[in-house]
C-alpha cells in the first residue's frame, strides 16, 4: 500500500502556529478530509504552540495519508526536552489532555536529533485512502532545504511533499484571507484599537468598505465584546454589523494579556449565515493569531511613529531654517496642512494681550479669507493657558458664518505657543465636521506647536536684534555724501553675515571749512576710511568715538596728523574695552585756477590708497604708518598728492583685499591692481561697481568680513 505525506518547516515563532494550521487544513481539504479539520487544526496548534514554547527550535509539520484516517506529526529538534502531561490543578498545559480525547491515539517518538509528538484521527466515511490520491505539489516549488526523510524511524514514508507558505500569511493581510476562506465569508476585516480606543481598519478582504461608516470604538461594542468572547449576530444595530453594512456578522476579540487589541470579523450580505460553531471557530482563530496580529499592529505602530518622528525632525530643520517671523509662521501652517488637520491657523498676541490670527492655511485656498473672517470674529478666542477642543469660532455672527461656508461647523484644537516663559499666542487647527482628531495627530500637532513656538520666538527676537543692529549701523554711517567740486565720488558700503550684527568698518565725508576760509575762499573737505577689529557692540563704540571724533576735531581746524594722533590716544584711553583701528584719513582742497584737487592724507596701517593714472598705470598713493590703538605717543606724517583730471583715487577696507576663494586671496600677486587698471576711462559709479561685483564673484560663498571702499576720479 502507498501512503502519501506532506511536509513543512517552520521557524519558531508564534505566527508559525498559524502557518502550521494552514498547512494542515490546505492539506486536508486537497485529500477530502475536511471533515475533521477542525480536530487536526486544535491538535496541530497544540503541538505547534509546545514546539515554539517549550523546544524553542524550527519545526516540521507532516501530515501522514492512511488507509485508517489521517496521522500529523511535528517535529522539533530538541530531543532531550521531554513532554509530560500536567496535573489536574495546572492552570496551564492542558494541550495533551485535549489531544488525547480527540485523537484516536498519539504519541511521541525519538529519532537521534529530533522529538515527533504524533497522533491519529480515523477517516471519515467516504474519504479518499491513501491508495487512490496523491497529494497535489504545491504552488512555487518545494521549501529549500527540506528533503525526503530517511526510512528507519518508527513511521517511513514513501515521499515527502513539503509545502510553501503563501507570502503575507502571517500579516494582517494573511490573517483576513484566512478567515474568508475558513467561514466561506463574503468578507473578512482586522479592526485594530488605537490608544484612545478607536477602532480602525487595518486589512480587510471581500466585501468590506474601504472605510466603516460611523466612529466604532471599543467602549461602543458589547458586553461580549469587552468581555473578550466571540459573538455571531444578525442584527443591523450591532455597531460593527452596521459600520461594515452587514448581515450576518461573526466577530472575536483580539486578546494578549488580557487586553483586546482589536477584532477580527467575517460578514456576509445573507442573514443567518453565520452560527454559534462559526463564532467559536473565528474564536478560536482570533485566539491563535492574537500575537502575531499585536505584533504586526506594533510593527505598523512603530514604522508609522518612524515616519512621524522623522516628520518632526524635518519640520524641526525646516523651522531652524529661517529666521523671519512670517515666513517660520507660514512654514508652521503648510506642515500642519494636510497632514494633521484640513486647515490651521497661527495666532499671535496683538498689543492689547488678545490672540488675532496671523497666518491661515486651508487645503481649499478658496477657503482662507472666509476662514480668516471666522477666527477674527471667534468668541471666546482661544485659549493660551492649555491644550484642548475650541469652538469659539462657531460663535461668530451669521453673516461671517455664511461666508465662511462649511467650515464654520468644523472641529477645532487648539495648542498654545509658548516659549521661554512667554506667550506667543495660539495654534489652531480644524477638520470638517464628523471627522475627528485622532490621538497621534493630537500628540503630534503639540509637539509641533511646542516646537514652532521657540522658532517664532527665535524669528522675534532676531527681529528685534536685525532692527536694532542696522538702527545703529545707520547711525554710524554719514546721512549723505556731500559734492565736491572737480570730483566724482562714490561710496560703497555692504556689511557682512545677515545684518544682525554691527559691523566694523566705516567711512565718512564732510565739509570741514566755512566759505570764507583762506585767501582763495574755498572751502575744505576731509574723507575717512575705517576698521575696527571685530563686530557687534564693543566694535561699534570705537566706531561711533572715532567717526565723531574725526568730525569734531576737524571743526577745530586740527591738522591731518594731529586728529590721529589724538584719536590714537581716545582709543587707548579705553582701556579694556579698546579695540584696534585701521584708518585711512585725508583732506581734499580745490585747487583754484587748475583742474584736479590736492590730498593730503595718512594711512595708519591701513590698506594703501591706489592711484589709477589716464593711461592705466596703477600706483601707491601714499606710505605705511602705524594702526591706531597699539602705541602711545606715535607721531603721524601727511602724504600729499596731486589728484588730475582722469585720475581715480581707490579707498578700500581689508574686506577687499582679504577676499578669500580656498587658499587665495584677491589681493595676492597684486590682484587689487590688476582689476583698477581694468577701470581706465570709467566713472567712478562704474569704478565702484567693477570693485564691487569682483568682490562678490572672487569666491564661491558670501564674504565673511564687511567691504567698505571710497572712489574719488578728479574731472
Amino acid at each position: 500500500m502507498e501512503r502519501r505525506t506532506s511536509s513543512a518547516t517552520f521557524p519558531p515563532a508564534a505566527t508559525s502556529v498559524a502557518a502550521a494550521r494552514r498547512f494542515v487544513r490546505r492539506t486536508l481539504t486537497d485529500w477530502d478530509m475536511a471533515q475533521v479539520a477542525d480536530d487536526a487544526l486544535l491538535a496541530t496548534s497544540e503541538l505547534a504552540t509546545n514546539a515554539v514554547t517549550y523546544a524553542g527550535t524550527s519545526f516540521e509539520v507532516r501530515c501522514l495519508l492512511e488507509d485508517g484516517g489521517i496521522r500529523i506529526e511535528v517535529l522539533d529538534h530538541h530531543p532531550t526536552r521531554p513532554i509530560a502531561m500536567p496535573a489536574l490543578e495546572e492552570t496551564s498545559g492542558r494541550g495533551l489532555p485535549s489531544i488525547d480525547r480527540l485523537a484516536s491515539s498519539w504519541g511521541i517518538t525519538y529519532e537521534g536529533l529530533t522529538k515527533g509528538v504524533w497522533f491519529r484521527l480515523p477517516k471519515p466515511d467516504g474519504a479518499l485512502t491513501g491508495t487512490t490520491r496523491e497529494a497535489p505539489g504545491p504552488p512555487g516549488g518545494p521549501f529549500p532545504g527540506v528533503g525526503p526523510r530517511q526510512a528507519g524511524g518508527p513511521t517511513s514514508h514513501a515521499t515527502d511533499r513539503p509545502f510553501r507558505p503563501q507570502p503575507g500569511e502571517d500579516t494582517l493581510d494573511g490573517a483576513v484571507e484566512t478567515v474568508r476562506d475558513v467561514l466561506a465569508a463574503d468578507g473578512a476585516a482586522v479592526l485594530l484599537a488605537d490608544r484612545d480606543g478607536a477602532l480602525t481598519l487595518g486589512a480587510s478582504a471581500g466585501t468590506i468598505p474601504d472605510t466603516p461608516a460611523g466612529r466604532l470604538t471599543m467602549a461602543g461594542l458589547g458586553a461580549q465584546a469587552r468581555a473578550g468572547e466571540p459573538w455571531v449576530t444578525g442584527d443591523a444595530t450591532d455597531p460593527v454589523a452596521a459600520a461594515l453594512a452587514a448581515r450576518s456578522l461573526a466577530a472575536a476579540p483580539l486578546q494578549v494579556e488580557g487586553r483586546v487589541t482589536g477584532l477580527l470579523v467575517a460578514v456576509a450580505a445573507e442573514p443567518g449565515r453565520f452560527d454559534e460553531a462559526a463564532g467559536r471557530r473565528l474564536g478560536r482563530i482570533a485566539d491563535e493569531i492574537a500575537l502575531s496580529m499585536e505584533r504586526a499592529r506594533v510593527g505598523e505602530l512603530e514604522r508609522s511613529w518612524r515616519g512621524w518622528l522623522s516628520f518632526v525632525a524635518e519640520a524641526s530643520d525646516l523651522l531652524a531654517g529661517t529666521l523671519d517671523q512670517e515666513r517660520t509662521m507660514a512654514l508652521v501652517a503648510q506642515l500642519v496642512v494636510p497632514r494633521l488637520a484640513a486647515w490651521c491657523a497661527v495666532h499671535t498676541v496683538d498689543e492689547t494681550g488678545a490672540a488675532r490670527p496671523a497666518y491661515v492655511w486651508h487645503t481649499d485656498e478658496t477657503r482662507v479669507d472666509g476662514l480668516r473672517e471666522l477666527l477674527s470674529n471667534a468668541t471666546p478666542a482661544p485659549p493660551m493657558d492649555s491644550s484642548g477642543a475650541w469652538s469659539g469660532h462657531t460663535a461668530a455672527p451669521a453673516s461671517v458664518r455664511a461666508v465662511a461656508g462649511p467650515t464654520a461647523d468644523d472641529l477645532a484644537y487648539a495648542f498654545p505657543l509658548n516659549a521661554r516663559g512667554r506667550r506667543m499666542g495660539v495654534l489652531v487647527i480644524g477638520r470638517p465636521a464628523g471627522d475627528r482628531f485622532p490621538q497621534v495627530a493630537i500628540d503630534l500637532a503639540e509637539e509641533l506647536s511646542r516646537r514652532a513656538a521657540l522658532a517664532i520666538d527665535n524669528a522675534r527676537l532676531y527681529t528685534a536684534q536685525t532692527t536694532m543692529s542696522s538702527a545703529l549701523q545707520r547711525s554710524l554711517l554719514p546721512p549723505g555724501i556731500p559734492e565736491v567740486p572737480g570730483l566724482e565720488v562714490e561710496v560703497v558700503y555692504q556689511p557682512a553675515g545677515e545684518g544682525s550684527e554691527v559691523g566694523g568698518d566705516f567711512y565718512d565725508l564732510f565739509v570741514c571749512g566755512p566759505d570764507d576760509v583762506g585767501a582763495a575762499g574755498r572751502s575744505r573737505w576731509r574723507f575717512a576710511i575705517g576698521d575696527v577689529c571685530g563686530t557687534g557692540p564693543q566694535a561699534a563704540a570705537v566706531t561711533g568715538l572715532a567717526r565723531h571724533a574725526l568730525r569734531i576735531l576737524a571743526a577745530e581746524d586740527m591738522p591731518v596728523p594731529d586728529v590721529l594722533a589724538r584719536l590714537n590716544r581716545l582709543i587707548l584711553a579705553e582701556g579694556p574695552r579698546a579695540r584696534l583701528l585701521t584708518l585711512l584719513h585725508g583732506e581734499i582742497t580745490p585747487r583754484p585756477g587748475r583742474d584736479g584737487v590736492r590730498i593730503d592724507l595718512v594711512s595708519a596701517g591701513h590698506p594703501l590708497p591706489l592711484v589709477l593714472d589716464p593711461d592705466g598705470t596703477v600706483h601707491e598713493g601714499a606710505g605705511a604708518q602705524p594702526l591706531l590703538g597699539v602705541f602711545d605717543d606715535v607721531g603721524f606724517t601727511l602724504d600729499t598728492l596731486e589728484l588730475r583730471r582722469g585720475q581715480v583715487l581707490l579707498c578700500v577696507t581689508d574686506g577687499v583685499t582679504e577676499r578669500r576663494a580656498g587658499s587665495r586671496l584677491l589681493g595676492d600677486d597684486n590682484g587689487l591692481e590688476h582689476l583698477l587698471s581694468a577701470c581706465r576711462g570709467l566713472s567712478a559709479g562704474a569704478v565702484a561697481a567693477r570693485i564691487q561685483r569682483a568682490v562678490r564673484d572672487f569666491g564661491p560663498e558670501p564674504s565673511n568680513d564687511d567691504v567698505a571702499l571710497i572712489v574719488l576720479r578728479a574731472s
